[in-house]
C-alpha cells in the first residue's frame, strides 16, 4: 500500500498549481519525480524531459501519461466535490491516477516491471516525451493516460494532419480584376472541405469520417506585397494515409506554399487481450459497468501504438468534453474510483 498520509487528492491538485504548457514542463516533472521517490519508485527526468517512475522487475508495462497542457489559467480549488484546474481533466489528472494506482503495489513482489511516463509535448504537434519513449521500452501492454471516464476505457482515436498555407501576390487595388489574396487561401480551404465532404459520403461513423478544421487564418500588407496565412487541421479516419492525403492537398493550393507537420496515422487497439480484460475486471471490482470509447482526437497511442504492436487502450478519469474548456474539473469520486480500478487492474496484470 502507499504511505498512509499519502492524499491523492492533494497530490493532483499540488500538480495543477504548477503550470506546464507545452515545452515548458520542467517544473512539474521534478514534482511528480520527487513525489514518485517519495512513494518508493526509482524516479527520474528523462533527457527528453519526461519525468519516469519504476516499480518492480520484469517484463515491461509501460503506463504512458502526459504532463503538459494548453494555455489558460484556471485557479486549483475543490468545489461541490470537483476539482479545478488546467490540466485536471487532461491530462495530469489520468497521470495522477496512474501513480496513485501503481504506488499501492510498491513493496509487493511484482512479476513485471511498472513503468510510468509522464510525457511532454503531447498537445503540441512534435509529440517529443512520446516518440522519445518509442525506442526505450518494449512493453507487453502498455495504458495511455487520457480521460476516458473511470468506467470506460478507450480503444482508439484517429490521426492527424497539420496543413499550413501561405499566399502573396503583388499588392493591388480592391476595386481592380485581380483575386484578393485572401480569396486565394478562401479557395484552398472551400477545396479541403468540398474533397473531405466527398470523402465522407456514406462514412456515418464520425470516426470513420476525415473531418477538417480552421486552425487560424490571417492576412496582410507591407504597402507592396500582399499576403494570407491559414492553417487547417484534419482528423483522419483509418486506412487514411498523411502523407498521401498531403500530396493530394498540394494539388488545391495554386499558386500557395504548404507546409505540412504533425502527421499520424489512425490507431485502434484490440478489446480482446489480457490488458483489456484487466481493466474491465478493476472497473467491474469497483463498482461500473464497463464500456468502450473510440475517440475522434489523437493521442499518444497514434505514436507508440504502430511501434510496440502491444495491448493498449487509454484510461483516467474525466469527461473529454472538458479538454481545454475554461471549465475544466475532475469529479474526486470520481479520480478516486479510477485509481482503485487502475489498483486491482495492475494487481492483475503485475502480481505473479
Amino acid at each position: 500500500m502507499s504511505k498512509p498520509d499519502f492524499d491523492p487528492v492533494e497530490f493532483l491538485a499540488g500538480a495543477l498549481r504548477i503550470p506546464s504548457i507545452s515545452g515548458d514542463e520542467r517544473a512539474v516533472a521534478e514534482y511528480f519525480v520527487a513525489q514518485m521517490q517519495a512513494l518508493g519508485f526509482a524516479a527520474h527526468v528523462d533527457a527528453a524531459g519526461n519525468a519516469v517512475g519504476v516499480l518492480g522487475s520484469g517484463p515491461e508495462i509501460v503506463l504512458l501519461g502526459h504532463i503538459d497542457t494548453v494555455p489558460g489559467d484556471i485557479p486549483v480549488r475543490v468545489e461541490d466535490g470537483k476539482l479545478y484546474g488546467r490540466g485536471a481533466v487532461d491530462a495530469k489528472g489520468p497521470f495522477a491516477t496512474f501513480v496513485a494506482a501503481a504506488a499501492r503495489l510498491a513493496g509487493a513482489p511484482l512479476g513485471a516491471r511498472l513503468v510510468l511516463v509522464g510525457a511532454v509535448e503531447e498537445e503540441a504537434a512534435s509529440s517529443k516525451g512520446a516518440h522519445y519513449v518509442v525506442d526505450q521500452y518494449a512493453p507487453i501492454a502498455c495504458i495511455i493516460g487520457e480521460p476516458s471516464g473511470w468506467d470506460k476505457l478507450t480503444l482508439g482515436y484517429k490521426g492527424r494532419l497539420l496543413a499550413e498555407g501561405r499566399w502573396e501576390q503583388p499588392m493591388a487595388h480592391t476595386a481592380g480584376r485581380e483575386i484578393a489574396v485572401a480569396e486565394r487561401a478562401v479557395a484552398f480551404w472551400n477545396a479541403v472541405a468540398a474533397y473531405c465532404a466527398d470523402h465522407n459520403t456514406g462514412n456515418t461513423r464520425l470516426f470513420d469520417q476525415l473531418i477538417p478544421s480552421i486552425r487560424s487564418i490571417q492576412n496582410g500588407s507591407d504597402g507592396l506585397t500582399d499576403w494570407a496565412e491559414l492553417t487547417v487541421g484534419l482528423r483522419l479516419p483509418p486506412g487514411t494515409a498523411p502523407e498521401t492525403l498531403a500530396a493530394t492537398l498540394s494539388e488545391f493550393a495554386h499558386g500557395g506554399q504548404l507546409v505540412f507537420r504533425g502527421g499520424c496515422e489512425a490507431y485502434q487497439g484490440d478489446k480482446n487481450n489480457l490488458l483489456v480484460r484487466a481493466m474491465l475486471r478493476g472497473v467491474r471490482a469497483t463498482g461500473g459497468t464497463p464500456g468502450f470509447l473510440i475517440k475522434t482526437g489523437t493521442a499518444d497511442m497514434n505514436v507508440v501504438g504502430p511501434a510496440w504492436r502491444c495491448p493498449i487502450l487509454a484510461y483516467g478519469p474525466g469527461e473529454s468534453t472538458l479538454d481545454h474548456t475554461p471549465n475544466e474539473h475532475v469529479e474526486v469520486e470520481e479520480y478516486l474510483r479510477a485509481i482503485t480500478a487502475l489498483e486491482t487492474a495492475l494487481r492483475a496484470l503485475a502480481l505473479p
